[in-house]
């Protein structure tokens, strides 16, 4: 099953039913269920015109005249009800298996497709409401509100039709207030569009805030900075509550005003029909059905209301996943070129976030089978570096080249088979060790697996666990240290087997023994695969194959760690204020 909704057209010409049958590829969808719907609807109001001979032959006396009709709405009720039931079973299958369903597996699709400078602040909690309440919200549309809005119309205008057939005046009377309520379903339905964007983005700042919140627990309580922090979700809490109380405040009046209306309207129907009772112009038993008929009229019509304030938050929640699936991915080459080697070039590249650039007409090679270790003051861009290699963006101008194959004509799967990372910042799922492990290549047997975990040092951690590989790391690896976790995914790494390897601080977090391991397990891969590392540890820089210095958005200097320190320039005080650094001990209050 395929759910989409095109990005290409304009939404505000679309109705919300449209967008969501075109959401669920319109198979049978929703025009064949109103259709269903609307049967329901005139069953329904059949059922209560069978009233009006009933009740007047009842009234009359003639008990046994009415049984008849006594059993039509009898048959005519239980089809509504055996309709209804096979409809309200195919709206769950419409909502549930195919719309629901579907939106999630499109956001997450097209979530994994966005480039990493989409997703700001705010991004997480956006998306945690629309995979949430938003597409709940357009789901229940097929299974609840549809139905609710199609009977609620199709039973009264039903009512108004049989009204008609006994008396024309009461008929007018019943509709008369139609056009006004109409009207005011209408600016009830335009009146809250902005409270419920405001309420919706709201929404997502309080997700986002309390997801940040719980994500940086460690840090917060390392700094006692928790009372701030409770402050700032607090902030986004009572804007949370001023925006829903402002949206309840612009609907309640619209919702209030369009029940009135149509409650007016009955109560001009009960006024005529007394009168022409008493006038002798309609009997008891005719008046007392067609009080039943007009309450039948008012009671689903009551309704309209509400259902209307309820699609509106359906349509609100749509716009909002069509924002999402409208957002510019990195464009796909028809033609995808195939790289055969594995050297990279960055010719004239600048790139910048947002307002703020960070390469500047930037050069560099790595050839391929070497390792290049990229040095430099932190916040220079050497992870963007990396980044737009993965091709997680695109740069703004220059290219980014595999053999001399621009990354931006190859198919990004391809790009990203060729290329293993190691961040600094490691994210974990929460699964087990072996199984975050082994998500780098399924198909890789136990001695595959077991091999990278050695490779990466991370056999020695496991042995720790009294379940080893089994251990559950937490949800983003919360149950590990930082080291433990950058193990994991070196291993992941050794496991994918990569021609291209992209490593950013792989061994910060790593005490002296298990980073010579990791160290020496890298310079092992330099050997025939290309290495691009970003590091200070000094014996990563000083065995790398060529050391690129990067400042103020380029390439200032290139080669050996040997002709760096000879030229005497950036490097050279860069190495000296290493090795100081790394000389420093403490011992009973003195420095050496």
């Amino acid at each position: 099953m395929s759910t989409t909704i095109r990005s290409d057209r304009d939404h505000s010409a679309n109705s919300l039913f449209g967008r969501i049958d075109e959401a669920i590829d319109g198979r049978s969808g929703l025009t064949s269920q109103t259709v269903g719907y609307g049967v329901v609807g005139v069953l329904q109001g059949i059922a209560f015109a069978l009233l009006v001979p009933a009740l007047t032959r009842f009234l009359d006396g003639d008990v046994a005249g009415s049984v008849p009709w006594i059993v039509g709405i009898a048959v005519v009720a239980a089809a509504a009800a055996v309709v209804l039931w096979v409809l309200t079973e195919r709206g769950y299958h419409l909502s549930i298996e195919r719309l629901h369903d579907g939106l999630i597996r499109a956001l997450g699709a097209k979530v994994a497709r966005l480039p990493l400078g989409w997703f700001d602040s705010e991004r997480a909690g956006q998306v945690t409401t629309l995979v949430t309440t938003g597409a709940q919200n357009v789901m229940n549309v097929p299974s609840v509100f549809l139905q609710q809005l199609t009977v609620a119309l199709a039973t009264p205008a039903t009512v108004i039709v049989i009204t008609l057939a006994v008396d024309w005046r009461m008929a007018v009377a019943l509709a008369a207030m139609t056009p006004v309520a109409w009207l005011v379903y209408v600016w009830g339905q335009r009146a809250v569009v902005q409270e419920q964007r405001h309420e919706a983005a709201s929404r997502a700042a309080v997700s986002s805030a309390v997801i940040e919140f719980a994500q940086a627990q460690q840090v917060l309580r390392a700094t006692g900075s928790l009372a701030g922090q409770h402050l700032h979700v607090d902030d986004v809490l009572a804007r949370n509550h001023h925006d829903g109380r402002a949206k309840l405040a612009k609907q309640s009046l619209p919702v209030s005003t369009f029940t009135f209306t149509v409650e007016l309207g009955f109560a001009l129907t009960f006024a005529l029909g007394t009168y022409l009772a008493l006038a002798g112009e309609l009997s008891v038993g005719t008046l007392a059905a067609l009080l039943v008929l007009a309450a039948r009229f008012v009671e689903p019509l009551t309704q309209v209301g509400v259902y209307g304030v309820a699609l509106r938050q359906a349509r609100t929640s749509l716009a909002g996943i069509d924002e999402v699936l409208s957002a510019p991915t990195l464009p796909e080459s028809d033609t995808p070129r195939t790289p055969q080697e594995t050297d990279i070039t960055l010719s004239d590249v600048s790139f910048g976030y947002l307002d703020t650039p960070v390469l500047s007409n930037l050069d560099l090679h790595v050839p391929a089978r070497s390792m290049t270790a990229l040095v430099g003051p932190s916040g220079g861009g050497k992870s963007t570096v990396l980044r737009l290699i993965a091709r997680f963006w695109d740069v703004g101008s220059g290219s980014v080249r595999i053999d001399g194959v621009d990354v931006r004509e190859m198919a990004t799967t391809d790009l990203m088979s060729r290329i293993a990372m190691v961040f600094q910042h490691v994210y974990l799922f929460d699964d087990t060790i072996v199984a975050n492990v082994r998500f780098a290549r399924p198909d890789a047997t136990d001695a595959q697996v077991a091999d990278a975990i050695a490779a990466a040092g991370l056999d020695d951690v496991v042995a720790t666990f009294p379940d080893g590989l089994e251990t559950r790391v937490g949800e983003g690896g919360a149950l590990l240290s930082g080291g433990e976790r950058q193990r994991v995914a070196i291993a992941r790494a050794f496991l994918k087997d990569a021609p291209i390897l992209l490593v950013d601080e792989a061994t910060s977090a790593l005490d002296g023994e298990k980073e010579a391991a990791v160290t020496g397990s890298l310079e092992r891969l330099a050997r025939d695969r290309t290495v691009l590392v970003i590091a200070h540890r000094l014996t990563t820089i000083a065995n790398a194959d060529q050391i690129a210095v990067l400042e103020d958005g380029r390439i200032t200097e290139l080669g050996s760690h040997s002709e760096l320190l000879a030229r005497g320039g950036t490097y050279q005080q860069f190495w000296n204020d290493r090795q100081s650094a790394a000389g420093w001990s403490i011992r009973a209050g003195s420095q050496h």
